[in-house]
């Protein structure tokens, strides 16, 4: 049966799992949680602790128990061992869809656009590419990202569009970091085309000691679902739950 145009959707949100090869059963509340409250589940990143396949494999085994449809992007955790085409295949084999400047579209009527990002500063001080060739290749990471998000969302035709990202776009939700780390958390150029092309909200992880909320330029609520975060102020729902 199709969903109703005009129903709200349930989606759960929640990144920085940071699974473990000795994390067996780690995950097992979580997802009998979600199975409970949401109808959609996204992963916003550092999925993995080390980036090796053993922790994807895990990871797997612990969302095999989903009945709701998964997208997830990848943090820099993931990327650590070199190992990402083996950890997004074993989490494929689960129905996990990893996103990396695509999209995934939940019933016709919510689009999930998907990257990772980078950092880089936010404002007048974000990093520009001038100088030497590892500064400019740090920028155009940056860059390379937002292009990809602006590709994601361009392709939505859908009543409501949600993203999902690693890193942070705006610095709000930075508020509680260590003020030297925070252009490495995030970059106001990933906010670029999500207020270009507007969205119902934005999800992202890696900031563990920052804010939970937050707002893009034009006001498109941005929320910090890392779970570190989530477990100092709602341990007994390690999760944000949001009707979209």
């Amino acid at each position: 049966m199709a969903r109703d145009p005009g129903s709200k959707i349930r989606l759960a949100a929640v990144g920085d799992l940071h699974c473990r090869e000795d994390h067996h059963g780690r995950f097992r509340q979580l997802v009998k949680q979600v199975n409970a409250t949401a109808d959609l589940l996204v992963l916003c990143g550092d999925l993995t602790d080390r980036g090796m396949i053993e922790e994807g494999k895990v990871l797997a085994e612990e969302l095999s128990a989903l009945r709701v449809p998964c997208a997830a992007v990848l943090g820099n955790h993931d990327y650590e061992h070199n190992q990402v085409k083996e950890i997004c295949g074993e989490l494929a084999k689960v129905g996990v869809h990893v996103l990396d400047g695509d999209h995934f579209i939940f019933e016709k009527v919510l689009g999930v656009a998907g990257v990772k990002g980078f950092g880089g500063g936010f404002g007048n001080a974000t990093l520009q590419a001038f100088g030497e060739g590892q500064t400019k290749a740090f920028v155009q990471e940056a860059v390379t990202e937002s292009l990809k998000l602006e590709a994601a969302l361009s392709h939505l035709d859908v009543e409501k569009k949600v993203v999902i990202m690693h890193y942070a776009p705006v610095p709000d939700t930075l508020e509680g970091e260590n003020i030297e780390i925070r252009p490495f958390l995030g970059t106001s150029r990933l906010s670029m085309p999500i207020d270009h092309y507007g969205a119902e909200a934005v999800f992202h992880g890696h900031a563990h000691h920052g804010a939970r909320n937050g707002k893009t330029k034009s006001g498109i609520p941005v929320y910090n679902v890392a779970m570190p975060l989530l477990a100092k102020h709602t341990p007994d729902q390690r999760y944000v739950l949001l009707e979209v």
